[in-house]
C-alpha cells in the first residue's frame, strides 16, 4: 500500500502573502509542516505541491520534496488531482500548509479511517466545537453527518438549529483528507456546484456530486494560520512548548 502525504502550498494570500514562507523560529512554515508530517510512519513519502517559484527554492534549500502544479487550481484538491495524475499511489492524504502544529495522531487516523473499508473512497476528520463564538462565526466552517459518519453537509452556517431540542453537538471539519487515486482525478474533473461556490469549501464538489465521504472524530485543537495574529500565537506556542519543536 503506498500512501504519500502531499502539502498543498501557495504563496498568495489575502491576510497572509507569502504564508507557508513566515518565519517561524528560523524555519519557514513549510518546514514545520514538512517535518511534522514526516513522523507519520504509514506515509510512504511526503512532498509539497506548490504554484510558486519561491516556494520551490525554499523546500530546494531545505531538502523537501516539491512538484510544480498549475496556477490554475482553485483550491488544495484540485492540486492534488493533477500530484496523482502525475505521482502513482493507492492513498492521497491532504496536509494543510498553514498547520505547523498538526498532531501525528490525526494524519493517522485519516489513514486509518479510509483503510477501515475498500469502499470508502474518501475520508475526513471532524472534532467538537466548544467555544460559542466558532459556531455562530460566519469564517468557520460546520459539518453534519448521517448515522453511518458519511457526512450530508459542510456549511459555515450553525447547523443543526436547535427549534426541538438542544442536545447537539457542533463540529468543526478538520482539513485533512484522504483519497483513493480514482476519486481523486474524478475531482479533477467534475464541475463546481452551487453549494461549494456559495460556501467555498472544496470537499461539497463531492457531496453535491453524490459521493459518500467518511468522516471520523478527533480531539484536535491545531491552530491554522491565517493572520499575521494566528502566526504569533504559533511562535509563542512553540516557545512555551519545547517538546513541540523539531530537531
Amino acid at each position: 500500500m503506498n500512501i504519500i502525504g502531499v502539502i498543498p502550498a501557495r504563496y498568495q494570500s489575502s491576510r497572509l502573502p507569502g504564508k507557508p514562507l513566515a518565519d517561524i523560529l528560523g524555519k519557514p512554515m513549510i518546514w514545520w509542516v514538512y517535518h511534522r508530517a514526516k513522523k507519520v510512519t504509514c506515509l510512504n513519502n511526503v512532498i509539497v505541491a506548490t504554484d510558486d517559484q519561491r516556494i520551490v527554492e525554499v523546500c530546494n534549500k531545505f531538502h523537501i520534496p516539491v512538484v510544480m502544479t498549475s496556477k490554475e487550481h482553485r483550491n488544495g484538491s484540485e492540486r492534488l488531482s493533477e500530484i496523482a495524475s502525475k505521482i502513482e499511489a493507492d492513498i492521497y492524504v491532504t496536509i494543510q500548509g498553514d498547520e505547523p502544529l498538526l498532531e501525528k495522531t490525526t494524519i493517522e487516523k485519516v489513514v486509518e479511517t479510509i483503510l477501515a473499508n475498500d469502499n470508502i473512497q474518501c475520508a475526513t476528520l471532524k472534532t467538537a466545537y466548544h467555544n460559542p463564538v466558532d459556531v455562530i462565526n460566519g469564517t468557520t466552517p460546520k459539518v453534519v453527518t448521517d448515522l453511518n459518519n458519511d457526512i450530508l453537509l459542510f456549511t459555515r452556517s450553525a447547523v443543526p438549529y436547535p427549534k426541538a431540542a438542544i442536545d447537539y453537538i457542533i463540529y468543526k471539519p478538520i482539513g485533512v483528507y484522504a483519497f483513493r487515486r480514482d476519486i481523486l482525478l474524478k475531482y479533477g474533473k467534475l464541475e463546481m456546484g452551487p453549494l461549494e461556490k456559495a460556501e467555498e469549501i472544496e470537499l461539497l464538489r463531492l457531496v453535491e456530486h453524490g459521493y459518500k465521504i467518511r468522516i471520523a472524530e478527533v480531539d484536535s485543537e491545531t491552530i491554522a494560520v491565517d493572520t499575521y495574529k494566528d502566526l504569533e500565537r504559533i511562535r509563542q506556542y512553540l516557545m512555551n512548548h519545547p517538546e513541540y519543536q523539531i530537531n
